[in-house]
């Protein structure tokens, strides 16, 4: 048996998409990019962005047209999808799940086709105990986290994958031991938040262990790698964070910061809870701390009521910084979200223009 494994989204997705190639092989499946070859056809995907929904209904007819000449092929989809995108999708697949389920997915599979080797597979409540696998041999990504309680106006995640919830430190820590035995030169911490960890040991004194503290029991582990993490929010950015990069070796001189917008209204309408200048002085910060660091952000245009001076401040604030990186998204409402309630009054042909405004400035 065959599956062809699609991934739209984030380094989250990418991480969640080596735990479903984990179960899959347990499944006894085999990967093909040849999808005439497939008899499972899993697309992971997410609402974050509608240009990833977009892609699947791009892709729907081939997928249909390949069902009818194999029958027995399950087109199956998973990922951060709001239930109103689920409803769309419905009849565009034969099997949608929660990325929370995915170690029930031998189950559902058994139920549709009856494959008796899969009711060997590993049933979990908790996705993180699967062990992925790895589609890199040099780097490697070890969630620390999923969820999100930040509920920025504009984003479906804490809709999709819920509350924020903290893998314990003993699973996290042995993963990576595994890693580094195995060659493996970096890990790629994620998280909706990263920096928002917290987790608490019930000793004798409760003690609550933060993401500073966690990096440097990460770095205790022997052994040469690199450690880097995604994504940061600013409001969560520490100084113990920042003294924790700048005097840790094996933590990568790399910062991803979303800032989303260079103006104060906006970022109070995304509910981002920072101000442009709480943003900028954190930066000098970490500039002053660290030294040169690779600082790479993501910003959004086009949000509803965003106006051509509020556009102005944002592209002020990227020359001000001048970010190695940025990632940057025409703002495109999500279902469920507080954003999708406001009037989505700039055109496609502004938000393009603005795009390309500050695509060409990042990269000069």
């Amino acid at each position: 048996m065959y599956y062809k494994l699609i991934t739209f989204g984030c380094q989250m997705n990418i991480s969640d998409s080596e735990r479903i190639a984990s179960v899959l092989k347990k499944m006894k499946y085999q990967p093909t990019l040849d999808e005439s070859k497939a008899d499972l056809i899993l697309i992971n995907s997410c609402s974050v962005r509608q240009k990833a929904i977009d892609r699947i209904f791009g892709q729907e007819k081939k997928w249909q047209k390949l069902k009818k000449e194999k029958p027995s092929l399950i087109i199956a989809l998973t990922g951060c999808i709001t239930e109103k995108d689920k409803k769309k999708l419905k009849d565009k697949a034969d099997l949608i799940f929660n990325i929370k389920e995915l170690s029930e997915l031998p189950k559902k599979i058994v139920n549709m086709q009856q494959y008796v080797e899969t009711q060997q597979c590993l049933v979990s409540t908790d996705y993180f105990h699967i062990k992925p696998q790895y589609s890199n041999k040099t780097i490697a990504y070890v969630p620390i986290m999923t969820g999100c309680d930040n509920f920025c106006s504009y984003c479906v995640v804490p809709y999709t994958r819920g509350r924020e919830i903290y893998r314990p430190i003993e699973k996290i820590i042995c993963e990576i031991k595994n890693l580094v035995k195995r060659g493996y030169k970096e890990i790629i911490l994620l998280g909706q938040n990263v920096n928002s960890y917290q987790l608490t040991i019930n000793n004798q004194q409760s003690t609550i262990i933060s993401f500073p503290q966690l990096l440097k029991m990460i770095a205790e582990i022997p052994g040469k790698f690199q450690i880097t993490f995604l994504t940061s929010h600013p409001k969560d950015m520490s100084d113990e964070l920042i003294d924790t990069m700048a005097k840790c070796e094996k933590i990568k001189k790399e910062l991803h910061l979303p800032v989303q917008s260079g103006d104060d209204e906006i970022l109070k309408k995304m509910n981002r809870n920072y101000i442009v200048d709480h943003y900028l002085k954190l930066v000098q910060k970490v500039r002053e701390k660290i030294g040169k660091i690779f600082l790479s952000t993501d910003i959004i245009v086009g949000f509803p009521g965003e106006t051509k001076k509020q556009f102005e401040n944002t592209v002020k604030l990227c020359k001000k910084i001048k970010f190695n990186k940025a990632f940057i998204s025409q703002y495109s409402p999500r279902p469920g979200t507080v954003s999708a309630k406001l009037k989505d009054n700039i055109s496609k042909e502004e938000k393009k223009r603005r795009w390309e405004i500050l695509n060409d400035l990042i990269n000069s």
